[in-house]
């Protein structure tokens, strides 16, 4: 109820950075997401925060500076991918650029000052077909991200490295395709991993073990963010088939399944 709160804490943050002088407020948040389950709670609440201090910083009138809430968002949050889709909506890729990355040098060999190319963070975003939804498995129990990045090795294969690059690569088209049973096997294909799940599945051996039966039979299931969530995405609905096939899990009293629709829209405001 006070400046630690992450949403508070980031609007006025932003509010200063805008040149907004301080006023009296009253705040209301109605947060829906699970939090520490590997599903962005912090980045919605980033993006919450930001967008609702640049509405109040630009004309009425006008419509959402969203570069600005992505770029100010994935700042403080300290990377873009999971503020990215909580601003843009559907599927994104993001990254972020410094030109030291590259050591860019002009012919003679010296190093270049003034690259034409834009520092900082960046994004595209791909459009998701209405056919598909999101089904989610949330367990009762959380997973630290940090505790989750740090059982992550410094290095990894050659060969994985390159088995997921292509996976990512197929991802969009899956993720665009008309629906149907090759979809949901474009699906399948799309989230195959060898970077992480592995290395995390000894901090939550149910959630890795519930993915791996819903892939057994199928299903396009995987770890949601550094986890414990584990998420099924799918053409059609499957709500009954993967209440079957998970009924010990939900039975138990520890899972709750989710049927959401993928938002395209990204952070809205309204003014009443």
């Amino acid at each position: 109820r006070d400046e630690s709160n992450l949403i508070v804490h980031t609007f006025l943050e932003t509010c200063e950075a805008l040149g907004l002088p301080r006023r009296a407020l009253r705040m209301v948040a109605e947060n829906r997401i699970p939090q520490a389950r590997g599903m962005g709670s912090s980045a919605e609440a980033i993006v919450t925060a930001t967008a609702a201090a640049r509405a109040l910083a630009q004309d009425p009138a006008s419509s959402l500076d969203r570069e600005y809430v992505f770029a100010h968002a994935a700042e403080i949050e300290g990377h873009p991918d999971n503020v990215a889709p909580a601003v843009y909506g559907g599927l994104t890729v993001s990254w972020h650029y410094r030109h030291n990355d590259e050591n860019l040098q002009d012919v003679n060999g010296g190093a270049i000052q003034d690259a034409s190319i834009v520092e900082g963070f960046h994004t595209v975003n791909y459009l998701v077909s209405p056919e598909i939804a999101a089904y989610v498995f949330v367990p009762d129990f959380s997973l630290s991200t940090n505790k989750a990045r740090r059982s992550l090795p410094d290095t990894v294969p050659y060969a994985d490295a390159v088995f997921n690059v292509s996976r990512a690569g197929l991802l969009p088209a899956a993720l665009e395709s008309a629906g149907g049973e090759s979809s949901n096997e474009l699906l399948f294909y799309a989230t195959q991993d060898r970077l992480h799940q592995s290395y995390r599945s000894q901090l939550m051996p149910q959630s890795a073990a519930l993915m791996h039966s819903l892939r057994a039979h199928g299903y396009a299931a995987m770890i949601s963010g550094a986890g414990p969530c584990v998420i099924v995405l799918h053409y059609g609905e499957i709500s009954q088939e993967l209440r079957q096939l998970a009924g010990e899990q939900l039975e138990s009293g520890h899972w709750n399944l989710l049927n959401l629709p993928i938002d395209s829209q990204g952070v809205r405001v309204t003014r009443d």
